[in-house]
């Protein structure tokens, strides 16, 4: 999916008339990130609106609305940001609000080297592009949710699966019940304010339960 973004990106380097370069920023959970860009001046311009918090891709990405500075020596939005976008030889940008989905927001944002780069063709052509990389977003965020989860679960079944076995030892050697067992790990766990399945990878590990009750 990354690699797909990517493409997005070249390609509308490569369409749109001008020297430009391009980004894609990415806002989950409110946590800004540039995931591709083209050249060092796309990435410089994003990370100094994410430093202040605000900017023109930031604004497309959280409001969906289309944002262009025609000429950042004059624009008098952002002036701070927009200054230092022109140190870095950023004249003029064009962010696009890119359609992914509940909980994420992002924007395309292409950086033009001279003032006024954009026309309605080039505007037009960017839109166009805008929803391939929406979908390509929205699939990339899906499929990490998917291994977060899948992750999760795995830790989940080896966490049960360590404690069912010290409580299997410690039904043998106590002759407890389940429950019993598991009130005991739950104790030590808590009066050694450590996890309860480090406390029974303790016991399947070394055959010892420090705080817990004695070995016969």
């Amino acid at each position: 999916m990354e690699s797909l973004l990517q493409r997005v990106v070249d390609l509308t380097t490569v369409v749109l008339p001008g020297h430009l370069e391009a980004s894609i920023t990415l806002l989950i959970d409110d946590r800004p990130s540039t995931p591709v860009f083209t050249g060092q001046l796309a990435l410089d311009c994003d990370e100094s609106q994410f430093s202040r918090g605000y900017g023109p891709c930031l604004h497309a990405a959280s409001t969906g609305e289309l944002v262009e500075i025609a000429d950042a020596r004059t624009e008098t939005r952002w002036p701070d940001y927009v200054q230092r976008a022109a140190e870095h030889g950023a004249l003029s940008s064009l962010s696009i609000p890119l359609p992914v989905s509940d909980g994420i927001h992002g924007a395309m944002n292409v950086y033009g080297r001279e003032a006024n780069a954009f026309d309605d063709e080039s505007r037009s052509a960017g839109q166009r592009f805008a929803p391939y990389a929406g979908v390509a977003v929205a699939n990339m965020h899906a499929y990490q949710s998917a291994q977060n989860l899948a992750g999760n679960l795995q830790v989940a079944l080896e966490s049960r699966a360590v404690i069912d076995q010290a409580k299997g030892i410690l039904m043998e050697r106590h002759k407890l019940t389940a429950d019993q067992a598991f009130q005991i790990l739950a104790g030590v766990s808590m009066r050694r304010n450590t996890k309860l399945r480090s406390v029974a990878d303790e016991l399947v590990t070394t055959g010892e339960l420090i705080g817990g009750p004695p070995v016969p």
